[in-house]
């Protein structure tokens, strides 16, 4: 394992944060702090309670789902798409790394810049609601399992894409709605029960819930199916990333 490698590329891509620190970290903060205001204000001065919880803090695992897994996304498929736009993907190829170190190191720094903004943002909303977490160890679990599967999920999004707006095509029009649909700002079980049957195709419910949970000991779907979830979820990442480099889809295009 060329751990030097793995290093240089991590800390490339984590000194890249620092240089755009308004734009990875100040906007999607100011961002969530809008959802606290419009949503806990607006919506939960009719919706005092949901399972036990007050509107206010019933929203905060939702809303750092949604950022975890938008940013895990975009930090991960715009790294990665860089070297192919501007041709360095080739000394990246030659070079005597293997692809799990490409990988790993540039999921790697994806997934921790992505894990420390959820923290962040964690933080932040002790500022505006009142807060529990029932299992910490589950709430850091989810959290770097989410992290590392939406950023090994944002990678294969920038191999596939040849142009700067399928960067944003996935996110913007699959994975954001899925999020709003899938249990962010209220429990599925306030829905009538055909739509309660629906939602449960959508994979981002099993991972709020299991967020949830972590935060207030109640979720909407079991903890072990929400686990099992993202376990099939990181499998079939990894699967397509091994089959991207084994045939070379898109590397060098």
């Amino acid at each position: 394992m060329n751990f030097h490698a793995i290093r240089t590329i991590y800390l490339a891509e984590m000194q890249r944060t620092l240089r755009t620190l308004g734009q990875s970290v100040v906007s999607p903060v100011i961002s969530t702090s809008l959802y606290f205001v419009v949503f806990g204000s607006a919506i939960g001065s009719r919706i005092t309670e949901v399972q036990g919880v007050s509107y206010g803090a019933f929203i905060v695992p939702g809303l750092i789902m949604l950022s975890l897994m938008t940013q895990s996304i975009s930090n991960a498929s715009f790294a990665i798409y860089f070297p192919k736009f501007i041709g360095t993907m080739y000394e990246l190829l030659s070079a005597p790394v293997s692809f799990v170190e490409i990988v790993g190191a540039y999921v790697g720094a994806a997934a921790t810049k992505s894990a420390v903004l959820g923290l962040i943002i964690l933080a932040t909303s002790t500022l505006f609601v009142p807060l529990h977490i029932a299992h910490p160890f589950w709430m850091i679990a989810f959290l770097l399992l989410t992290a590392i599967t939406f950023s090994l999920f944002g990678f294969i999004i920038g191999i596939w894409a040849d142009n700067f707006e399928k960067l944003t095509v996935v996110p913007l029009l699959i994975v954001t709605p899925l999020t709003f649909l899938g249990g962010t700002f209220y429990s599925i079980d306030m829905l009538p029960p055909f739509w309660q049957k629906v939602t449960l195709l959508d994979p981002v419910v099993y991972l709020v819930s299991g967020f949830r949970w972590s935060f207030y000991d109640k979720a909407d779907v079991s903890v072990g199916l929400s686990l099992l979830m993202v376990g099939v979820f990181l499998a079939i990442c990894i699967a397509i990333v091994a089959w991207i480099f084994k045939t070379g889809y898109r590397l060098k295009s």
